[in-house]
C-alpha cells in the first residue's frame, strides 16, 4: 500500500443544523466530494447515523454508490459501518457490490457505533457493542476470503453462507476498524491485519492514547505473525484554513457554535475546552483543531508524524464551520500547498531554482557575453556589407 507520500481526505460524518434543508445538505455533500476529486484528495470517507438529527447519512453503502459516479479517482469509504446493526452477510454483500461498481474504490471501515441512541433504538446493549463487532467482522473477513460459513451468536444465524460475487479488489476491498481512546480496534486490527481509522487523534484524550493504540496493534500482529503497516493508518482531526489567521477565525463563526453544541453533547470524547476561555481558542491551543493558514496545518501534521512516524493519511474532519465557498477554499488550499509538502512534489523544482540562482552570475555573464557577441558579429556583417556596396556604387 506504501507509496511514501502522505495520502490526505476527509472523514464525513457529516454534521448538519438542524436549521437547513437535509436534500440541499446531502447534494452540497456530494458536490463536496466532487470538488476533492477534482483537487486530488486520495480518500474520502462517509459515517453512518441514525438519531440525533445532525449526522443525516443513514447509509454510507447508497451514498457511495452516487459519489462514484460523480467522481473518477477519490477512494470512497464508510466511515463506518456500525457492525452490530447489520446482519454480516448483508454487509459482505452491499461492499463486495460497492466494490464492483467502483471498480475497486472502495473501502470498508467498520466500528461498534458511536451514538448509544442509535443503539436504543435497535434495543442493543452499548455494552454488546464491540463485541458484536468483533464477531461480525470475522465472519465478513472469512466470506470475503471465499468461504462458506455456517455461524450463530445471539444476534445473528447463517447456514452455508457464502458471497455470490467474488472481490473485484485483490484479494478483497481493504478493510479498517475505528479507534479512538480504547485499546480494542488495535488488538482487531493487528489479529487480522486491517487499517486503523483514529477518528479522534488531535483530541487530547485521543492524542495520548495514539501511541498507546499502536503499539497495541502492533504487538497483537505480532503474536499472530503479521506486521502492522502504518501506511494503514489514518489520523482525523478538525481543519479549516485560509490565507490568514484572521480570515480562518472569522469564517469559522458561520457555524462553530453550532458544531460546538451538537459535538459536545452527542460525542463520548467531547470537547477540549477551559472555563472562562473562548472555546475556539481552547481547541487551537489545545490542538485538536487547526483554525489558520496552511503552514499551521503543516505543523499539525509534522506534530502527529513525530507521535507516530510513517502514518498514511490524515483526514480532515468536515464539519461545516464555514460557508460552503469557503469551505471549497479551505481544501483547496490544502491541495495546493499542504499536500506538495507531505509529497515531496516541489524538491526537484527548489533544487533547479537554487543550481539556477546560485549560479545566475556565471549565467548571466555568459548570457550577455553571448549577446554582445551577436551585436559585434551583426554590425562586423553589416560594414561589411557597406564596403561591398561601395564600389557598385562608384
Amino acid at each position: 500500500m506504501s507509496t511514501g507520500k502522505l495520502r490526505s481526505g476527509i472523514f464525513l460524518a457529516p454534521f448538519h443544523p438542524v436549521d437547513e434543508d437535509p436534500t440541499l445538505a446531502i447534494r452540497r455533500d456530494l458536490e463536496l466530494i466532487e470538488w476533492l476529486d477534482k483537487q486530488g484528495f486520495e480518500e474520502a470517507w462517509i459515517g453512518e447515523h441514525h438519531s440525533a438529527g445532525y449526522e443525516i447519512i443513514a447509509s454510507p453503502e447508497l451514498f457511495i454508490a452516487a459519489a462514484a459516479e460523480r467522481t473518477e479517482r477519490i477512494k470512497l469509504g464508510t466511515g463506518v459501518v456500525s457492525l452490530p446493526y447489520h446482519n454480516p452477510l448483508m454487509a459482505a454483500n452491499r461492499i463486495i457490490q460497492l466494490d464492483h461498481q467502483t471498480r475497486g474504490r472502495v473501502m470498508f471501515g467498520v466500528g461498534p457505533g458511536l451514538l448509544p441512541s442509535d443503539a436504543h433504538m435497535l434495543g442493543i446493549e452499548v455494552a454488546k457493542q464491540r463485541d458484536r463487532m468483533v464477531e461480525g467482522l470475522e465472519v465478513i473477513l472469512r466470506l470475503f476470503k471465499g468461504e462458506t460459513v455456517t455461524a450463530e451468536t445471539e444476534w445473528f444465524k447463517l447456514q452455508n453462507a457464502r458471497l455470490q460475487l467474488r472481490p473485484f479488489s485483490t484479494p478483497y476491498p481493504e478493510v479498517a476498524v475505528a479507534s479512538s481512546v480504547t485499546p480494542s480496534g488495535g488488538k482487531l486490527a493487528g489479529r487480522h491485519g486491517l487499517g486503523m481509522l483514529c477518528v479522534a487523534a488531535t483530541n487530547t484524550a485521543g492524542y495520548d492514547a495514539l501511541g498507546i493504540n499502536w503499539e497495541v496493534a502492533k504487538k497483537t500482529a505480532l503474536e499472530n505473525g503479521r506486521v502492522m503497516d502504518p501506511s494503514a493508518l489514518r489520523l482525523v482531526g478538525p481543519m479549516h484554513l485560509a490565507e490568514t489567521r484572521e480570515e480562518a477565525r472569522a469564517q469559522v463563526r458561520y457555524g462553530f457554535d453550532k458544531w460546538r453544541f451538537y459535538f459536545g453533547s452527542i460525542n463520548p470524547m467531547g470537547l477540549d475546552t477551559k472555563e472562562g476561555k473562548d472555546p475556539l481558542d481552547a481547541m487551537i491551543e489545545s490542538g485538536q483543531a487547526i483554525v489558520g493558514t496552511p503552514d499551521d496545518a503543516i505543523a499539525q501534521i509534522e506534530r502527529l508524524q513525530q507521535k507516530i512516524p510513517g502514518f498514511g493519511a490524515y483526514l480532515m474532519l468536515a464539519h461545516n464551520w464555514a460557508n460552503f465557498e469557503n469551505t471549497k477554499k479551505s481544501y483547496e488550499l490544502f491541495a495546493r500547498h499542504v499536500k506538495p509538502k507531505f509529497h515531496a512534489a516541489n524538491e526537484a523544482r527548489e533544487a533547479s531554482l537554487k543550481w539556477a540562482t546560485d549560479n545566475a552570475g556565471e549565467f548571466i555573464g555568459a548570457a550577455t557575453a553571448a549577446a554582445m557577441q551577436t551585436i559585434v558579429k551583426f554590425q562586423a556583417e553589416e560594414e561589411a556589407k557597406a564596403k561591398a556596396a561601395k564600389p557598385a556604387a562608384d
